[in-house]
């Protein structure tokens, strides 16, 4: 006979395998460009195919395990931003894509413009340029959740860490080209 500990081990086992390999992502655009958006959308086209490691848009916050947020913070997406975060089911995981969402990229210092979103939501990794690469996104996704993106389109040479930015305790460091 099995335990109830043996039991919850293979249960909690069985869930971490399953949310490796089947990541449902919400997107929130934040007030951005639609430069960030179109580089989301085209990493889950056949050309990248990121659904073949698992990845899948899903259009509401409460079946998503990874929230994908682009653009700027202003007073307007704030508390939106904020009521989609408290939406998600724990574990919540949530990637900053993008120079906008990172710390306002261009539009920095204009009268309506907050912070970057870690002054709103906790981030758990960034993804910087203007826009970045389809690749980036989907190799980031991938390392946020700890798999490794086998058969991932990824080219290597155009990612890098970048360790200039300070980090914030329990973030990875920003993965970008």
């Amino acid at each position: 006979m099995v335990s109830d500990s043996g039991r919850r081990k293979t249960i909690a086992a069985l869930t971490n395998w399953a949310r490796k390999r089947s990541i449902w992502v919400f997107h929130v655009n934040a007030a951005s460009c639609n430069g960030c958006d179109i580089e989301i959308l085209a990493a889950l086209t056949p050309l990248y195919d990121a659904e073949r490691l698992g990845v899948q848009l899903v259009p509401s916050p409460r079946h998503a395990d990874v929230l994908l947020v682009t653009g700027t913070v202003n007073p307007m997406t704030k508390d939106v931003l904020k009521r989609v975060y408290e939406q998600m089911p724990e574990p919540k995981l949530v990637v900053a894509i993008g120079a906008c969402a990172l710390g306002s990229g261009v539009m920095r210092g204009c009268y309506n413009v907050g912070h970057g979103i870690e002054k709103v939501i906790p981030v758990n990794l960034f993804i910087p340029g203007c826009p970045p690469r389809p690749e980036a996104v989907i190799y980031g996704i991938m390392k946020l959740v700890g798999d490794k993106p086998k058969g991932a389109v990824v080219v290597k040479e155009d990612l890098k860490v970048d360790d200039k930015v300070p980090k914030k305790e329990g973030s990875e460091p920003l993965i970008g080209h």
